[in-house]
């Protein structure tokens, strides 16, 4: 379904106005997503571990959701660069990303509820790719970080409130599968949002005007350097349910709370994004390693601290997030050719997913361990990344 006169409009208009209006409006879709499935995601550990689930298998189901996640975004970001059909991958993904958190509320085995908890990292993975790829077209008129920054803050507005419904309906004693099916209507709100900017954007390739580039058989060094230094950060960047599953394991936060917490997480994600995208058109990669000096902090505080520290420690967490989610996605737009973005999204969420699995793995087993071991791994694993970072600050697009 397409509007003829929309497509006229776009092809001879690409200026910034109708490039934020695109921005928004996928900002919106991802905002009433992530209602859905961050407010599903905040007390997935908690019913796992209810269903019988224990800390190792938290962490694995996490993490190969994750894995199968940010795997497949490499097929889809090839696919959709192949045969050009953005739209429809991104709206098949957005369907079953958001229609398998409901579907969550008939699960009655936590085996159940972990095929349900994968399918929707697949719908996510088939999604993201192309939806990143036009995204980018459109920030190319406003700055990378900017866009994808403004992006991000409407995103964690629905990770915010996500939460806090789901922590409402706990509070009114709903219980868990009341709080899936609640995620239903924010569900339905962001497939409809995305069809009406399907209809009025339905070519945004258009909001960018290409500039001449060389031929390369492949992608650049600095995007491989790039890639390592992310995947280090992902390998030592723990998963909420891992987390969650600890605040609940020794009654550090009540269950009532640890969706506040992460709502709290996600507040910061949406502060930090707007600013580290700002800061990012200006000062460059220079703004990711500083704040990945401070965000590998949230370890020992998260997994040590009592209440207070186990705050600050979930706001640095949201903070790392932040610059995971806007600016790390943005440096990726002038690193790959225009015609192949989707391939290039695809190639660094899919290294990116690897590293958060066995590293999501690697923390839940050593949880039932020792937490000072699964402390130590995850801040070497993050400082190991900023040598990295450094050189890719040094080379040369």
């Amino acid at each position: 379904m397409q509007n003829p006169s929309s497509t006229t409009i776009i092809n001879n208009n690409t200026s910034k106005a109708h490039a934020l209006k695109f921005i928004v409006l996928l900002g919106i879709v991802s905002l009433f997503a992530d209602i859905t499935y961050q407010g599903a995601r905040s007390i997935n550990g908690q019913y796992l571990a209810l269903l019988g689930a224990s800390a190792t298998t938290v962490g694995i189901v996490a993490g190969f959701g994750e894995l199968i996640g940010y795997s497949l975004r490499l097929i889809s970001g090839y696919v959709s660069d192949k045969i050009g059909k953005y739209w429809a991958i991104t709206l098949f993904g957005y369907t079953l990303n958001m229609l398998a958190v409901p579907a969550l509320a008939l699960a009655g085995r936590w085996e159940i509820a972990a095929v349900l908890i994968i399918m929707e990292r697949i719908g996510k993975a088939i999604r993201t790719p192309a939806r990143d790829a036009m995204l980018s077209y459109a920030t190319k008129e406003i700055g990378r970080g900017k866009g994808f920054g403004l992006h991000e803050a409407l995103d964690q507005i629905g990770a915010v409130l996500g939460p806090l419904i789901v922590s409402g309906v706990l509070y009114f004693k709903g219980g868990y599968r009341t709080s899936f099916v609640t995620l239903l209507i924010p569900a339905i709100m962001a497939i409809s949002v995305l069809m009406t900017a399907r209809w009025l954007y339905p070519q945004p390739r258009n909001l960018e005007v290409a500039q001449p580039e060389l031929e390369t058989k492949g992608f650049p060094k600095k995007f491989w350097l790039y890639l390592a230094a992310v995947a280090l950060i992902a390998a030592g960047y723990a998963d909420f349910p891992l987390i969650a599953y600890h605040f609940k394991k020794v009654s550090t936060v009540s269950d009532t709370w640890i969706p506040v917490f992460y709502a709290v997480a996600m507040g910061v994600d949406a502060i930090a994004a707007l600013l580290f995208g700002y800061l990012f058109d200006r000062k460059g990669i220079s703004i990711l390693i500083i704040v990945s000096l401070f965000s590998l902090l949230f370890a020992p505080l998260v997994f040590l601290g009592g209440f207070t520290y186990a705050l600050i420690g979930m706001a640095l967490w949201g903070m790392g997030m932040g610059a995971q989610e806007s600016i790390m996605r943005a440096a990726i737009a002038d690193m790959v050719p225009i015609n192949r973005r989707g391939t290039g999204y695809g190639i660094f969420n899919t290294g990116y997913g690897i590293f958060w699995f066995f590293g999501s793995a690697i923390m839940g087993i050593l949880y039932d361990i020792s937490l000072i071991s699964l402390i130590a791994f995850s801040v070497v694993a993050q400082l190991a990344s900023i040598p990295l970072l450094i050189l890719v600050k040094k080379k040369p697009g």
